[in-house]
């Protein structure tokens, strides 16, 4: 019996999903048969995405909502979209380009346009990683030029400090008790004591 399930990725954790997930749940595909993967498309090395094809059997269909979300990696791309669709025999549709839909476009001519247009949508989406990366590093360059802080930001001593690192170093408090008096983590409060004792 046929199944249907949907693919959704985006490149990390911070980022939204509602928008794919949406579309997924308009075409009436269970969220349960909806993966997820909350990681860079730069490989097909994601958890949800190989669960996914663990289970695919021939005469399935699986949405995508655009090449980009299948993945980063021109020639990796090509191999996973071969692999399910020619070896498992799972149909691939992809959302934002028409064209790109297996269960379409059967023919000699369908097979050559639709291999055509994936040639070249997988080309743009590594590209578009390519780009997405040496700007970041561009900006990267930038900042620090700049001497802009990167990363989280520097931890601050909180107003009472010094009075109750006194009571903290003279047993007169617990470090927990500390922790809790200044609102911090346990990790900041040692970052700090350490900053402080230098």
């Amino acid at each position: 019996m046929q199944k249907v399930f949907g693919y959704i990725r985006v490149s990390s954790a911070d980022q939204n999903i509602d928008r794919q997930l949406e579309e997924m749940l308009a075409l009436g595909i269970g969220e349960r048969d909806i993966y997820v993967d909350k990681q860079s498309g730069k490989d097909f090395e994601r958890p949800k995405y190989k669960a996914l094809k663990t289970i695919l059997r021939h005469g399935d269909v699986v949405y995508i909502k655009s090449i980009d979300r299948f993945g980063r990696n021109s020639r990796e791309i090509k191999r996973e979209w071969e692999e399910i669709t020619q070896e498992i025999g799972v149909d691939i549709k992809v959302l934002d380009m028409p064209l790109l839909d297996t269960t379409q476009y059967k023919d000699l001519i369908g097979n050559f346009v639709s291999n055509l247009v994936l040639e070249v949508l997988s080309f743009v989406a590594e590209q578009e990683r390519e780009n997405i990366k040496k700007r970041q590093q561009e900006g990267i360059k930038i900042a620090k030029t700049k001497g802009k802080h990167l990363g989280r930001p520097k931890a601050k001593f909180p107003e009472c400090w010094e009075e109750t690192y006194k009571d903290w170093k003279s047993n007169n408090i617990t470090a927990v008790e500390a922790m809790a008096k200044l609102n911090l983590k346990k990790s900041t409060f040692y970052n700090l004591v350490k900053k402080y004792g230098k």
